[in-house]
């Protein structure tokens, strides 16, 4: 069987269905290639920085590995501004969204709110509201929402810092996208772990 026999999903048996769930099952498993294909394509978006986009996000990541941050959140700095090509107006609601099956919850969130957290940088030089971020104050995540926009995202732009490759960061992206969709062990509702330190060969 190649393709189902059906043109509407109401017309479909189990026969179809049971080669969908294999098929689709087997192709989720590229799904880490295809964010680092993508991420190599981010050197093809709009800049005006000193770095690529991809420049920045090997950046980003590289001092959060230099920080001894855990996987979770070395790959969620990586990925953090995949959308930009293609949701440049939400780039960050896209990106959650592609960490949320397979990061903690705490990691998704700052992903998700980094461009109202980034707004405090330059929101006032373009008629943006600088204070944003204060309408998530008291959250849990509010104080790592902050420090992952201050250590590793707006001062990740210089051309001059000794950024690690992508092919680096190869092996993290594929054994965090390997992991079980929402696992409740993964995805740890509502803990926190530190942003520096938390590597388990660092501690």
């Amino acid at each position: 069987m190649d393709q189902v026999k059906f043109t509407q999903m109401k017309d479909g048996d189990k026969e179809d269905y049971d080669f969908l769930t294999a098929h689709e099952t087997e192709y989720t498993k590229g799904t880490a290639d295809r964010l680092l294909k993508a991420l190599v394509d981010l050197d093809e978006s709009l800049s005006g920085y000193q770095i690529t986009r991809l420049g920045h996000s090997v950046q980003s990541a590289t001092r959060a590995w230099r920080d001894g941050a855990d996987d979770d959140w070395v790959v969620s700095a990586l990925l953090h501004d995949i959308g930009d090509i293609y949701a440049p107006y939400n780039h960050d609601e896209y990106a959650a969204t592609i960490l949320r099956p397979f990061v903690r919850e705490q990691c998704t969130w700052v992903v998700e709110k980094h461009g109202d957290f980034q707004m405090v940088y330059y929101g006032h030089h373009v008629g943006g509201n600088p204070h944003k971020r204060d309408a998530y104050q008291g959250h849990p995540y509010f104080e790592d929402c902050a420090a992952f926009c201050e250590r590793w995202d707006q001062a990740s732009f210089d051309p001059n810092y000794d950024s690690k490759p992508i092919e680096f960061f190869t092996d993290m992206v594929r054994s965090v996208f390997a992991r079980a969709p929402y696992d409740p062990k993964v995805i740890r509702s509502g803990e926190r772990a530190r942003l520096i330190g938390t590597r388990r060969d660092e501690s």
